[in-house]
């Protein structure tokens, strides 16, 4: 056991911390009398904001880039023993939703307002953000966050782990600090601003200042982080509630972990990704976690079928899934290692927990064959050249010289079971489906439980503001705030009946779109996507070439009814620009826009491969 006391968990803490001068609150109109003597005066102090007594904690938990079938609390293959336990005593919700891709879900959940609408419709990078109001990656103070809103009633907050939604230009420790965390609302940060960072070698912050990273795997320095965190506020206000959100770099590229987290795994892929989806599949029925008509889709067209791999190829291949199973059963590691303190401390029954197994599907970014150091980057080579480079490297995956580390594109399709496609695929539930846990024993009633209600990432501010008896402010720091967006999902805890609430929402990555209303999808996918190894890549975009799926009656998205009802795809068509309209998605930019450099901010830049280097890869000479 790593904590023997709280005095040795403090001891690990460091003392960068900075004060952040933007959280000062205006100051309350003076309410007593002053007079010319203290005898005709009267004294006035303001009440110090305090949530009642009792107030549960909160906790929030982000996973990256973890797909619908991969963890076992959702049928997956993968031993996740920790989920399962919250999900025994919470509720899973099976209909819940990200954005597709990192940036736009963690803005959207910070603020319980869709992405776009928050100016993060695509990063808040320099080459993947545009200048205009929906895209320049600047979220406003008009949207305040979570933290924003329960710091102003009175409670501690912490951030531990990655951020990503900093613009690049501020990310230096000359700031300005403004879009940092410090400057939306949480007391203390320790992590990453970026999108992707080594597990070894972070480039890693505390606070307001980048910090040297001491060796460990970030996924045990963000653990005993948000541990010491809560220690030593517990120690000085021990009444006063915490909002903690732990969203660790796991399991995002690089798939990097101890050797004895992902030895557990040997041999346990060796059937293949085409077994893997079938097992995962009829496990996901038995457990009721999809509908026993669901009928499980084709494999991806560009997926190869295992059996037809060479025999060295399939032990390089689940090599790789190894690593990655390894890589999400440790993440679920550290999170029973913060849960078994917050037991310790007599914190875990009071506390609400909320946690989402991926903030997109699994990434396809690995491409088909693997990737362990962006040779491909520095060297284009053909596919054979590829499997053997690879292969000479098999032993590297997962270490810390992995600097890039991603499967292959089977095993994304695999831990995206039952759904098709991927990470960035706006237009697929296999890129915006994922698993929702949310456990409060004080208040739910049918513990382990299934909930099939449709939601979205931007509820779950307003849900946990339902649970908390909060309701959204007009104002923050003076600040007039636009209207939550989400819908809470607190109505289906106890009611597994209900209808769903949230009945309409769009998507929108680059080009990849949908739009749902009541049980209806419509759909069009974009060819070209970034990173991408689609099948379609070579083909020209046809803008009416929008597909259809009854949600209700083809779980998984295989019949496409848009030549059967092609009113029904105008009149979403038509709801989708509206939606477009609305929260500020126009210009629709994709992929092509971004690569072909017709965002001007990009014209004078590197070329966008140097560009993505450089921002997901700054830390490897921290």
């Amino acid at each position: 056991m790593r904590f023997k006391s709280s005095l040795l968990v403090t001891g690990l803490v460091s003392v960068a911390f900075a004060v952040n001068p933007t959280w000062a609150q205006p100051a309350p109109p003076y309410q007593g009398q002053v007079g010319r003597t203290l005898a005709d005066s009267k004294e006035w102090w303001p009440d110090p904001v305090k949530p009642p007594a009792g107030s549960p904690n909160v906790v929030w938990m982000l996973i990256d880039d973890v797909g619908f079938g991969a963890a076992s609390v959702f049928g997956g293959s993968i031993a996740t023993p920790n989920f399962e336990a919250l999900a025994a005593q919470g509720v899973r919700f099976t209909n819940f939703h990200t954005t597709a891709i990192c940036a736009p879900t963690r803005s959207a959940l910070l603020t319980g307002r869709n992405s776009s609408s928050v100016h993060e419709a695509g990063f808040s990078h320099t080459v993947l953000s545009a200048g205009f109001p929906g895209w320049d990656g600047r979220v406003p103070a008009e949207d305040g966050t979570i933290a924003e809103i329960l710091r102003d009633q009175g409670y501690a907050t912490f951030a531990v782990g990655k951020y990503g939604v900093t613009p690049d230009e501020e990310a230096t420790d000359a700031g300005p600090f403004d879009h940092w965390p410090t400057g939306k609302g949480f007391d203390h940060f320790f992590g990453f601003l970026g999108s992707q960072t080594d597990q070894y070698k972070p480039d890693l912050v505390e606070d307001q200042a980048h910090v040297k990273p001491d060796g460990r795997h970030l996924s045990e320095q963000i653990t005993d982080k948000a541990i010491a965190y809560i220690d030593r506020e517990k120690k000085a206000a021990p009444d006063k509630p915490f909002f903690l959100y732990y969203a660790p770099g796991a399991t995002h590229a690089p798939h990097q972990v101890a050797a004895e987290w992902s030895d557990k795994y040997k041999g346990a892929f060796d059937d293949g990704w085409d077994v893997y989806r079938q097992k995962v599949f009829e496990q996901q029925k038995r457990m009721g976690i999809i509908p026993a008509n669901a009928i499980l889709p084709e494999r991806n067209l560009s997926v190869k079928a295992w059996a037809s791999l060479p025999p060295e190829q399939r032990k390089l291949y689940a090599r790789f899934m190894e690593v990655y199973a390894g890589y999400l059963t440790y993440t679920d590691h550290e999170i029973g290692l913060l849960i078994d303190h917050l037991k310790a401390v007599h914190q875990f029954d009071n506390t609400i927990f909320v946690v989402m197994i991926g903030d997109n599907g699994a990434s396809k970014e690995g491409t088909f064959y693997g990737d362990i150091d962006r040779s491909l980057v520095a060297k284009p080579m053909s596919e054979q050249e590829n499997i053997q480079y690879n292969l000479a490297k098999i032993n590297e995956i997962g270490t810390p010289d992995s600097v890039e580390g991603n499967y292959p594109l089977g095993w994304a399709q695999a831990a995206n079971t039952p759904f098709r496609f991927w990470k960035s695929d706006a237009n697929s539930e296999g890129g915006t489906r994922n698993p929702l846990i949310i456990s409060y024993p004080k208040v739910i009633k049918h513990y382990g439980e299934i909930r099939t209600q449709y939601g979205h990432v931007i509820d779950i501010l307003p849900t946990t503001l339902e649970l908390l008896h909060l309701s959204a402010p007009d104002t923050i720091r003076s600040v007039p705030q636009q209207p939550i967006q989400g819908t809470s999902l607190a109505y289906a805890l106890d009611d597994a009946k209900a209808p769903s609430r949230h009945r309409i929402q769009y998507y929108y990555i680059f080009g990849s779109r949908a739009i749902y209303q009541d049980g209806w999808k419509a759909s069009l996918a974009y060819p070209n996507h970034f990173l991408s190894s689609s099948p379609d890549s070579t083909k020209p975009f046809d803008e009416n070439a929008w597909e259809l799926y009854n949600m209700d009656e083809d779980y998984t998205e295989r019949v496409d009814l848009a030549k059967k009802y092609p009113e029904k795809v105008a009149e979403l068509r038509a709801l989708f620009e509206q939606q477009a309209r609305d929260h500020q998605l126009y210009p629709l930019i994709t992929w092509d826009d971004v690569l072909n450099g017709r965002i001007h901010r990009n014209k004078d830049s590197k070329s966008l491969k140097e560009e993505f280097e450089s921002i997901t890869h700054h830390s490897d000479e921290k």
